[in-house]
């Protein structure tokens, strides 16, 4: 980012009321926001080079303040989620577009922004695939984590540019094929611009959020993150089971045609380098697994395999099928126990008390959440809900339930807010009334 002093939000007034229900105003002034349509000192060329690199860590290092952060991926075209483009911007450098398919990785300039903070939009979407190139943040300021939790309703990178700097962003090659080479100028473009007011941006969420008395819980959701990059990814037990549709597959049997066809599928994805949607559509996998066809006729004549390179495959998902068919009854899928509490909807036939138990906890959660202008899952995970209503502990306490709520993962400040009066209904209600008859 150039030296220009940071641009204000255009529709906060001066003598705005602080405090932590205050709720960020998100009217445009008269004559509507100004379209960012080119970055300020152009659309550079892509680095491709370990010469070029070597400079551009010169230059980053030479910069100040925070770095405005961002990679384009290849999502729904690519078998990996690797980044296909880097975007940085810092005061004092300007904007870098780095091509990371020639070089090795970007290690060189992750040590020399070591000590810099990198803000990011939508953090977790971007810290594994730069974690692969070399690249981790020590200390990182997300701008749409800040906006939930300031309370903006809108928290897309270019509903806040428009709302708080009064400039509107084209997202048009949000969904692009990144691995695209040689990648247009007008995608080039637009990488650009998305960095281009990421640290302006920054500076008016920090401010908002420091006026609403919200800077510590920012710093504490921050934080885990920047930890988040130095925990292994969850490797997820059958993956197959994610099949879309695959509720429809009744039976041990169907289910394990399912599981061929999803790894044949897998196989053949990951040779491509290819989107698995793209090779076989989920759709396909689940008719294919409710008819169980015997021949290339009887498949083909199924929806989702009708497309030329679909058909080309028949033989392999013909194979998959067929060693399916084969598996011994010992062989077959088997329902895996599910840790943790059963989803929602079986609570009532299956424990009244517990349903009963997680509605108070629910209605404890937005209570709060709207008192502090937070969305209900930024405040505490639902899923910690779940697992406390569940299983609450054995005496219930501010500080048990705390305690629980940190086994899970909270955070201090989220379990400041609501421990206590969790604690408070976690109890049935009927019971207390027994005991004091």
């Amino acid at each position: 980012m150039t030296d220009e002093a940071p641009l204000r939000r255009r529709d906060a007034p001066e003598d705005a009321v602080d405090g932590p229900d205050a709720v960020p105003p998100a009217q445009p002034e008269p004559g509507g926001p100004v379209p960012l349509t080119a970055p300020r000192e152009g659309t550079p060329r892509p680095v491709e080079s370990t010469d070029e690199l070597a400079e551009v860590v010169a230059r980053m290092a030479d910069g100040t303040g925070p770095v405005a952060v961002d990679a384009e991926r290849a999502s729904g075209y690519r078998y990996t989620q690797r980044a296909y483009l880097v975007q940085l911007r810092r005061a004092g450098a300007g904007t870098v577009l780095i091509d990371p398919l020639p070089l090795a990785d970007l290690r060189t300039l992750d040590a020399a922004l070591a000590d810099t903070e990198w803000v990011l939009h939508a953090a977790s979407q971007d810290l594994a695939c730069l974690a692969e190139l070399g690249m981790k943040p020590r200390r990182l300021f997300d701008t749409e984590l800040a906006a939930r939790l300031a309370g903006f309703e809108r928290v897309g990178l270019a509903a806040l540019t428009e709302n708080l700097l009064g400039y509107t962003l084209e997202k048009h090659h949000s969904a692009a094929d990144w691995s695209t080479r040689p990648l247009p100028e007008s995608w080039l473009t637009y990488a650009a611009l998305d960095v281009e007011m990421l640290t302006d941006l920054r500076d008016n969420l920090a401010a908002e959020l420091d006026r609403q008395g919200k800077a510590a819980w920012a710093a504490e959701e921050f934080a885990a993150l920047v930890a988040s990059t130095d925990r292994p990814p969850k490797v997820r037990p059958d993956p197959w089971r994610r099949t879309s549709g695959i509720h429809r597959v009744r039976g041990a049997r169907a289910q394990s045609r399912v599981r061929a066809l999803w790894y044949a599928r897998d196989g053949v994805a990951a040779r491509r380098d290819s989107a698995p949607g793209r090779v076989l559509p989920d759709s396909a996998i689940v008719a294919a697994a409710e008819l169980d066809p015997k021949d290339e006729r009887a498949l083909l004549a199924l929806p989702g395999f009708g497309g030329r390179s679909v058909r080309r495959l028949a033989r392999v998902w013909l194979d998959a099928l067929d060693e399916a068919r084969a598996l011994p009854d010992d062989a077959l899928p088997v329902n895996q126990p599910v840790e943790g509490p059963p989803p929602p909807h079986r609570w009532a036939e299956r424990d009244p008390v517990a349903a009963a138990r997680l509605q108070r906890c629910r209605q404890v959660v937005v209570g709060t959440a709207e008192a502090h202008t937070l969305p209900p899952e930024n405040l505490i995970s639902p899923d910690f809900v779940r697992r406390l209503a569940w299983a609450p502990p054995d005496e219930i306490s501010p500080q048990t339930v705390g305690d629980t709520l940190r086994g899970f993962g909270a955070r201090a400040w989220q379990v400041g807010l609501i421990a206590e009066q969790l604690a408070d209904v976690l109890p049935d209600p009927s019971s207390a009334v027994s005991g004091e008859a």
